[in-house]
């Protein structure tokens, strides 16, 4: 999930929190006034009728989000006068969305051509309005926003429908304090309070590239809901430990009873990872955006990042708690940097590694690598149909994981791209057993070997690890429980 592209400041002072505020176009803006007024604006009727009318409108979009059937523009023109009507009734609500919120009503009345029916209902353009949306600017714990744009939704929906969602902000003091330790000014962490359908799905982002807009902009915030990842870890962990029968070290279980703890460590890691995409001795690009390539460098990738958060933790962990002088801030810290070791490895050896399809499952492959990982070096035992860890030996050997894929990138600046896809491969396939029908497995052929990249990406197969004996028998009885955590709340 790449959003910030800053580079890191030297030091880390101390962040003194006070009354709630948040900088803006060189000026404080006093936000305390904005925590009140959205408070249970999830129960206004306006809220309501702005739901209900982009769910009706979303039954007659196209694909792109367009209305092609002038049959369905008088109808269509009623739901979006009933979303600009909530819109501004819901407004005074949100004074530090004041600017964006009157540019997302102009932008709904110039798409159903309220003043010009000629040309209405085309193609949504939203782009004035999301320029005027900027949520990094008021990262203030509790702190809400209605959100409203035709967008399609990662791992939801494809279709560029209107989507309208009330969301709020986790901001803790601890997390401010970490983001002067890992800077990441576009990086926003949010809770859903209510959504259309396109987020009653596994969407846990909230991208700008996904609204439907004229021209692309430079983007300057992304958001992540960690309520939402947060509940599935707790639901998924809870029923993974009882089947492989793991006893949970206390620190991780008190994860699984308490949601906004958790929540709170998984802003922790995403604020690390998301910042690790364009940092560190690599080669060029090396989230691939918009690139098609074997889709192992992209488990690789998100696998390098997530590795970066447990590594830092480690370091975070082991620096803090040699500090007997610890204030409120740090001692959170200390505590949530211990948190998101176990969730690191919890979540992507549990959840990770057995959801979704197996066709070019990237996120799940990076699961499978890290169990396998770690059992090979002898700190992951699974005997006697129970699983259990060496956790004073897991740290370093996670880490080695991390170095292992930091080093590959460190050479592969000198090799041409596909001679970089065969050294991943060979790391992949060091841990993994590749499938037995596989042509990478075998040998490329020279005619592959001396053709264009297509060829080499052509000749991975959809599910070129597949899954293990252990994990055929996990993915059947955990299911269920995967399946339901669609569309899950906090």
């Amino acid at each position: 999930m790449s959003i910030a592209q800053t580079h890191p400041t030297p030091g880390a002072a101390k962040t003194i929190i006070g009354e709630p505020e948040v900088v803006e176009d060189g000026g404080a803006i006093d936000v305390a006034p904005s925590l009140e007024l959205a408070r249970g604006v999830e129960h206004d009727p306006a809220w309501i009728s702005l739901r209900d009318a982009a769910t009706a409108l979303q039954a007659v979009q196209a694909a792109d989000g367009s209305i092609p059937d002038p049959g369905d523009h008088e109808t269509a023109r009623r739901h979006v006068a009933s979303i600009t009507a909530a819109i501004g009734r819901l407004a005074p609500r949100f004074p530090h969305d004041a600017d964006y919120l009157a540019a997302s009503i102009r932008d709904f009345d110039r798409w159903a051509g309220t003043r010009s029916r000629e040309g209405a209902f085309g193609v949504p353009d939203f782009l004035d309005s999301l320029v005027a949306f900027q949520p990094q600017r008021h990262r203030v714990d509790g702190i809400r926003h209605l959100v409203v744009f035709p967008m399609y939704t990662q791992n939801g929906s494809r279709d560029r429908h209107v989507e309208a969602l009330l969301v709020e902000a986790i901001w803790p003091e601890a997390i401010a304090r970490l983001e002067t330790l890992y800077p990441n000014p576009l990086f926003v962490s949010l809770r859903l309070l209510d959504f259309t359908a396109g987020y009653d799905t596994d969407s846990a982002v909230l991208f700008p590239e996904t609204v439907a807009m004229r021209e692309v902009p430079p983007f300057t915030w992304g958001a992540i809901f960690q309520d939402r990842e947060a509940a599935r870890y707790r639901r998924v962990v809870r029923e993974a430990s009882g089947i492989t029968k793991l006893e949970l070290p206390a620190e991780a279980a008190q994860m699984l009873e308490d949601q906004e703890l958790t929540e709170r460590a998984f802003v922790m890691w995403d604020l690390i990872h998301d910042r690790t995409h364009m940092r560190g001795d690599l080669p060029f690009d090396p989230f691939m955006i918009k690139q098609r390539m074997p889709y192992f460098l992209y488990s690789l990738e998100e696998l390098r990042c997530d590795l970066t958060a447990f590594r830092e933790c480690v370091e975070l962990d082991r620096r803090l708690s040699a500090d007997p002088d610890l204030d409120q801030a740090d001692a959170e810290l200390l505590r949530l940097s211990r948190l998101v070791q176990y969730a690191v490895i919890f979540d992507r050896i549990f959840r990770f590694a057995i959801t979704g399809t197996r066709v070019r499952n990237y996120d799940g492959l990076g699961g499978q690598l890290l169990f396998a990982w770690l059992h090979r070096r002898g700190v992951l035992h699974w005997t006697d149909t129970a699983l259990a860890f060496e956790w004073g030996e897991v740290p370093d050997a996670v880490v080695a994981l991390g170095d292992a894929i930091d080093r590959l990138y460190w050479e592969s600046i000198d090799r041409p791209k596909t001679s970089h896809w065969l050294a991943a491969y060979d790391l992949v396939r060091s841990v993994l057993e590749p499938h037995p029908a596989s042509a990478w497995a075998r040998g490329l052929p020279d005619d592959v070997l001396a053709g264009p990249p297509k060829g080499y990406t052509d000749a991975v197969r959809d599910d070129e690890f597949p899954l293990s004996m252990f994990y055929e028998a996990l993915e059947k009885k955990m299911r269920d429980v995967i399946a339901s955590t669609r569309g899950i709340r906090g």
